[in-house]
């Protein structure tokens, strides 16, 4: 099932990851592997906005919902990969309702937003599909905005309640650069980081997100209230695979030339 909007709403808890790479054969690969959606990244991934419609289509046989991290709130970077078949948009360092609210606006159709309207693109089926997918867009687009800033701690409450706003995401990594704690995600000052987005979500009635780098902390967070869960990317299961087959090639090329010379 596609529609991560209405599982989050439902009160599921999905799953995640990365795509970083730029490469329609590895977000195929990870399409099949059994995550609930995947990220295509193109603030800090690889690949540019052309990467992405390959990317899309490679996925379409997939059960993975593709979101994309835009660059920044501009209409044009929002519109464009919406076009190209995005069920969701993330948009990196918001600080404040309004900059939320900009994002917001790039995902939807007048009245709801200010979406640009183009009949023949993928999404709509090449506008055979156009009266359905403008009916659905409110229902089905998901708007994830990433809580990575000192300045956006003091606006979680405004953004949240925000209609169009579905997931405050925090960005571990950014968040602790700016509280002067980075990387230390046991730090009582981001786990009240987290704690407070958390709280400001649920009050929304909104999900809260986060990638982590261990899979051990999965329950860490999901008890703290968290149900859109990333963990992993396209890079860091090619590069792990490949360093762990090298590992063991040399362990074992030791241990055949060990043999050799006994």
């Amino acid at each position: 099932m596609k529609n991560i909007k209405k599982r989050l709403q439902q009160g599921e808890t999905v799953n995640g990851c990365w795509l970083n790479l730029g490469s329609s054969l590895t977000a195929e690969i990870v399409g099949l592997a059994g995550f609930d959606w995947v990220l295509i990244d193109l603030e800090h991934g690889a690949g540019e906005e052309k990467d992405v419609l390959f990317q899309l289509q490679a996925l379409e046989h997939t059960p993975v919902a593709p979101i994309i991290r835009v660059e920044s709130a501009a209409p044009q970077r929002i519109h464009r990969v919406l076009d190209m078949g995005a069920v969701g948009i993330m948009c990196p360092k918001v600080n404040n309702a309004t900059e939320a609210r900009n994002v917001v606006e790039g995902l939807h159709y007048p009245p709801h937003g200010k979406r640009g309207v183009a009949k023949m693109v993928r999404a709509t089926q090449f506008g055979k599909n156009f009266d359905q997918y403008h009916r659905d867009a409110q229902d089905t687009i998901l708007g994830v905005v990433q809580i990575e800033t000192q300045e956006v701690m003091k606006h979680l409450d405004e953004i949240a309640a925000l209609d169009g706003v579905d997931v405050l995401f925090i960005g571990p990594a950014d968040l602790t650069m700016e509280l002067g704690i980075f990387g230390q995600f046991d730090h009582p000052l981001f786990l009240e980081a987290v704690e407070a987005t958390v709280n400001a979500a649920e009050k929304a009635g909104k999900a809260t997100g986060i990638l982590f780098f261990n899979p051990d902390e999965y329950q860490k967070y999901h008890s703290m209230g968290i149900r859109f869960i990333a963990c992993g990317a396209d890079a860091t299961f090619v590069a792990d695979g490949a360093r762990a087959m090298a590992h063991k090639l040399n362990a074992s090329r030791s241990a055949a030339e060990n043999i050799k010379t006994t």
